[in-house]
This record gives structure tokens, C-alpha cells and sequence, in this order.
């Protein structure tokens, strides 16, 4: 299964809409991932009526988004456990944070940041995909991919 992974797309507050590219990118996929901070509600059911959506409130979504969406959701995948969650504290602290959040997962998407982190820490995936409007603690957008196979989970940062 491939998934394409967003969050912290701010619409419109950075941009008015995501970058084509990642338009492109939704053809490919089979499922969407978005780990909050929409904003509006605009982006949300445009891409629920792209792919199958996945995703969840972040800090700075909207009253209504943060009524229709959970915090953090544990998404099942074949034999894997994925946690989503926006994530909430210091940059510094995040990987600790979202961790505390979840038990027996295979991976942990998350946001937040606006930085982009693609690392496996003690058997689980840590996978940001950064931020593909504004990049104010990134040196560039992105977003990101997710390959879910039998064996395993693999995340892809993709630089805008």
C-alpha cells in the first residue's frame, strides 16, 4: 500500500492551495494520511473526495475541524499498527511526546514542527513529512510517502 502523508498545510493562511505536484501524487496512492493543522474545513473534504482519507485535528485546525476530527487515531494496515497524531510541545520533545501517546505501534506519523523526520527509533518509525506550504523551521516544503508491505514500513520524504 502506498499513502501519501501530509500535515501543517495551513490553507489558507500560507497558501491558497497545496503545490500541483502533490495533486499529481494523489493518482498514485491508495490512501491519504494528514496529521492536522487544515485550518478550514475547504482542504479537508477536498481531499476526502480524492482517496481515502485518514486524519486527524492539530493545534491550529478550527473549531470545526476539531469537532469532526479525533486528536490521534491507530490506523491498522495489514499486520501493522500506525499511530496519527499532530503532536503539541518543544520541536525538541516531539519524539518523546508522540511515543508517550501510543502502545505497540510500528510507526508514529506526527507534524507539528514543519520539519520533516524520517527515523526508526527502538523497532518503530518515526515519520514527519513536514510541511508542504510553509516552511518556516525547514530549509524546504514536504510531504511525504508511506510503503506498507507485508514485511515492513517505509517512509519517503519528498522535497517541494
Amino acid at each position: 500500500m502506498r499513502i501519501l502523508v501530509l500535515s501543517d498545510t495551513h490553507i489558507p493562511v500560507t497558501a491558497q492551495d497545496m503545490p500541483q505536484k502533490i495533486y499529481d501524487e494523489i493518482k498514485s496512492v491508495d490512501m491519504i494520511f494528514h496529521a492536522g493543522d487544515f485550518i478550514e474545513m475547504k482542504l479537508l473534504d477536498k481531499l476526502r473526495g480524492l482517496k481515502e482519507l485518514k486524519a486527524v485535528a492539530g493545534n491550529m485546525d478550527s473549531k470545526e475541524i476539531r469537532m469532526e476530527l479525533n486528536p490521534k487515531e491507530v490506523i491498522a494496515i495489514g499486520k501493522f499498527k500506525i499511530g496519527l497524531i499532530h503532536g503539541y510541545g518543544a520541536s525538541s520533545e516531539l519524539l518523546a511526546t508522540v511515543r508517550r501517546e501510543f502502545d505497540k505501534v510500528d510507526a508514529i506519523v506526527f507534524g507539528h514542527s514543519h520539519s520533516a523526520t524520517n527515523i526508526r527509533k527502538d523497532g518503530v518509525l518515526y515519520f514527519n513529512p513536514g510541511s508542504p506550504t510553509d516552511k518556516i523551521f525547514a530549509s524546504s516544503n514536504s510531504y511525504g510517502i508511506l510503503e506498507v508491505t507485508d514485511k515492513k514500513i517505509e517512509g519517503e520524504i519528498i522535497g517541494l
